[in-house]
């Protein structure tokens, strides 16, 4: 199975579905992460962003992830781009990837280019006869993104999948530690400490040692009229 996992940002990916990524691929999927934005001089500095960008692939290969694509669109920039612009960047690497599984940020996460990256890659996904091959359509949980949204104004993360990651934390985890620039001390949301409570929390819901939960967007079972 082809499996497009978008990030908005390097470490995303890791937080929202990291012990996931590395179950697919030991089970043989094609993983493929893509990165959608990049940081910009002088708010980021280039040593800064190649920093960033070297954790993101080790991050990568300690899951064992296929492909990981950057797509160069400017973070914090992309209210400024044409939405048909933006729309057709992720329209080319759906077209390019025909994933038959795709993960997608939650579009409730504080971050607007969440927002941005969900609603631009919705329409790239959008379910029409030459998108057949995308069969499920998945949201991850972003932890210091997903859980500071707007309670009880903004839609909550209320999953419908559960997935058991237990045999596939360490490596979550080894990719996390990837990002050296990233990771925090406890308490803060993108602390070891905080990711592991939350697979902890998630696994106790469904009588599983540890999980992801996603939301599900859409799921085909078969083509129309078969």
């Amino acid at each position: 199975m082809r499996v497009l996992v978008i990030a908005p940002h390097p470490d995303d990916e890791v937080l929202g579905m990291g012990a996931t990524i590395h179950r697919l691929s030991s089970e043989g999927h094609a993983v493929m992460v893509a990165i959608a934005t990049k940081g910009w001089s002088p708010l980021f500095p280039e040593e800064q962003v190649a920093q960033v960008r070297g954790e993101a692939t080790s991050a990568a290969d300690a899951l064992g992830v296929k492909e990981l694509r950057f797509l160069d669109l400017p973070v914090t920039r992309l209210h400024a781009l044409p939405e048909h612009e933006l729309n057709a960047e992720f329209d080319r690497l759906v077209t390019d990837v025909e994933p038959e599984m795709v993960f997608l940020p939650f579009p409730s996460d504080r971050h607007e280019d969440h927002r941005q990256v969900f609603d631009a890659s919705l329409v790239a996904l959008r379910p029409v006869a030459d998108r057949s091959f995308v069969q499920r359509i998945c949201c991850y949980e972003t932890v210091s993104e997903t859980h500071w949204s707007a309670a009880g104004l903004e839609s909550a993360f209320d999953p419908h999948l559960y997935v058991d990651v237990t045999r596939h934390m360490d490596a979550k985890l080894g990719a996390m530690r990837e990002y050296t620039s990233q990771v925090r001390p406890a308490p803060d949301a993108r602390s070891i400490d905080a990711v592991t409570a939350l697979a902890t929390w998630r696994g106790s819901v469904v009588g599983m040692t540890a999980a992801e939960a996603f939301v599900v967007i859409r799921e085909r079972w078969g083509a129309p009229g078969s």
